[in-house]
């Protein structure tokens, strides 16, 4: 989409314009009168039908889904030649939708896996000039994805991509119990009479940390610990064991949500495979 061409709109003055370069504030333009053309009763009546005009917009890259009602309300959006005025309107597949006279159709979906090395943060960018995981992903897609929850700085191992919103969503929220395998150096060997004090809940920072199992690695010394949660919370593997009195030497995180670093090296990464995304989507 051409975001230099000239349009019939921009935001209020000030501000940026809106992603097609609009030179006109939004709501100058006069709601559309008697001649738009709503939704029809067969498309708006079943709700598993189709996929609502502003997620789709939203998915196209346009706008977020709240500034996408502003610009549907307002007459920038077609739906098979009609203008399309209301809110909660289903787009079906063979649709064709047009946003202020430009066809727009939704981002390809994308799950990208990378094996973080240390010395990345997990951010969009920063301000500070750290080298980020982006950097590394940077040709993987020519969609904009985001990494699903984070791993800190000196934290290694497996951290996914996508662009799929409810796919991250149910990644990172707690009730979905999404299984974490981590490899733990020790700067000490961990004391089997401590390794008892980690199994089951522990409290850390007043909250409750469930720990879903850990044991010291098969042939390593008793510095190497695997242990397995579903805990999200930041830096949460390395106050475990400080809780006990060890510190992280190294942290590396070797399986997430059954995706594993199997023939991924240290800095690299792969397209998940349709299986593995599959698998994904029907955990509940």
């Amino acid at each position: 989409m051409n975001s230099n061409r000239n349009s019939s709109r921009g935001r209020q003055e000030g501000k940026k314009n809106t992603p097609l370069s609009r030179k006109r504030k939004p709501l100058d333009r006069k709601p559309p009168k008697k001649t738009t053309i709503k939704s029809t009763p067969t498309k708006t009546s079943d709700a598993t039908s189709g996929i609502r005009l502003n997620k789709y917009i939203a998915n196209s890259g346009i706008c977020s889904r709240r500034e996408a009602d502003t610009y549907i309300e307002h007459g920038s959006v077609e739906v098979n030649g009609q203008l399309v005025t209301e809110m909660g309107y289903k787009v079906q597949p063979d649709d064709i939708v047009r946003f202020d006279g430009t066809s727009i159709t939704p981002e390809q979906k994308k799950y990208v896996l990378l094996n973080k090395p240390k010395n990345y943060i997990t951010t969009m960018d920063d301000d500070r000039g750290r080298k980020t995981v982006m950097e590394l992903i940077a040709n993987a897609s020519k969609e904009r994805i985001y990494p699903v929850g984070r791993l800190d700085r000196n934290t290694t191992g497996l951290l996914l991509f996508t662009n799929d919103g409810d796919l991250a969503k149910k990644l990172t929220h707690p009730k979905h119990n999404v299984r974490k395998l981590y490899h733990a150096s020790l700067d000490r060997k961990l004391e089997l009479r401590d390794l008892e004090k980690l199994r089951g809940e522990v409290v850390i920072e007043g909250r409750k940390v469930f720990i879903d199992a850990v044991s010291y690695v098969n042939g390593e010394p008793k510095t190497e610990i695997g242990i397995e949660i579903h805990s999200g919370r930041n830096r949460i593997v390395r106050k475990i064991f400080e809780h006990v009195g060890y510190k992280v030497n190294k942290l590396d995180r070797v399986i997430f949500a059954e995706l594993t670093k199997k023939n991924l090296p240290r800095g690299r990464w792969r397209e998940l495979t349709n299986l593995e995304v599959s698998n994904l989507q029907k955990m509940k």
